[in-house]
């Protein structure tokens, strides 16, 4: 073939040693390796590879995954083309988001299926490679989406270890307080600190911080926050704040962002919330 079709995006991360990719593509790719874990989706089309198992199919839905080392090639199955999307790891990074260094779990971890079947994680992957991408298009939602991102991969990252890799992850549910971190993400609604510090004021893994915080809050540090900023944001409308001075104050990426976040948790806008002040209410 031809000049066969080939699109291929990467954009960056909040984190050195982690980056992703969207490819849309007809190509076929020789045998090669990466330094780094990859973990992908197959939004559409089929693939045929090469890899440490022999040889595999991955069509829409399927998860795909590689070592670092790992030989590997990819040509489309079944059709012209295939479009997917990739997650790369450094191997630091793997540890760094499991807390092998505290557990001594996963040192020298692999994946063990290069082909996975795993909704859960393939939703968490999914949202996380969007947040990302979304990121560096608009340069403004980094700081105002950095938690959710951090807290994406740290799920990402243990799901995939615990449950597709050659070593097992400790999983005990965390008794521990976590009042410490909630106050902190309302004391720095704009900046809020990161997983890592809001863990090590509790005590716990950043995956044993998501679970404890979620079971005692039942949302996660990053949707508590929105719904913080969106409170105090509603109270600085309330007193005469002009919108977009209320969304930077808080931490909102921008007003829309900020509007997202009011209908979700109120179920009306900012700009409604903001005209029922407007003028005092007349009695009929």
């Amino acid at each position: 073939m031809k000049n066969p079709h080939h699109d291929c995006r990467v954009f960056g991360s909040p984190w050195e040693g982690v980056h992703g990719t969207r490819i849309s593509s007809q190509r076929r790719y020789g045998r090669h390796w990466h330094a780094t874990f990859g973990i992908g989706v197959i939004d559409e089309g089929a693939q045929r590879s090469a890899s440490g198992c022999g040889e595999v199919d991955a069509h829409a839905g399927h998860l795909i995954a590689t070592n670092p080392g790992e030989v590997h090639d990819g040509r489309p199955l079944g059709g012209p083309y295939r479009r997917w999307r990739m997650l790369y790891l450094e191997p630091a990074v793997l540890r760094w988001a499991v807390d092998a260094a505290a557990t001594g779990a996963a040192n020298d971890m692999a994946l063990i299926r290069p082909v996975i079947k795993d909704d859960r994680l393939r939703r968490l992957l999914g949202e996380l490679l969007r947040l990302l991408e979304a990121r560096s298009a608009v340069p403004q939602r980094a700081l105002a989406d950095a938690l959710r991102c951090e807290e994406l991969l740290v799920q990402t990252c243990t799901v995939l270890a615990s449950h597709h890799g050659a070593q097992g992850l400790p999983m005990h549910a965390a008794s521990a307080d976590v009042s410490r971190a909630r106050d902190m993400l309302a004391d720095c609604l704009a900046q809020p600190p990161s997983l890592a510090q809001l863990a090590a004021s509790s005590g716990l893994s950043k995956y044993q911080l998501l679970r404890r915080f979620k079971a005692v809050h039942g949302v996660t540090p990053f949707a508590w926050l929105l719904q913080q900023r969106a409170e105090v944001a509603r109270g600085l409308i309330r007193r005469g704040a002009a919108l977009a001075d209320a969304a930077m104050a808080v931490g909102f990426a921008d007003q829309s962002h900020m509007t997202r976040a009011f209908a979700l948790h109120f179920g009306f806008t900012p700009g409604a919330w903001q005209r029922a002040w407007a003028q005092p209410a007349r009695l009929q």
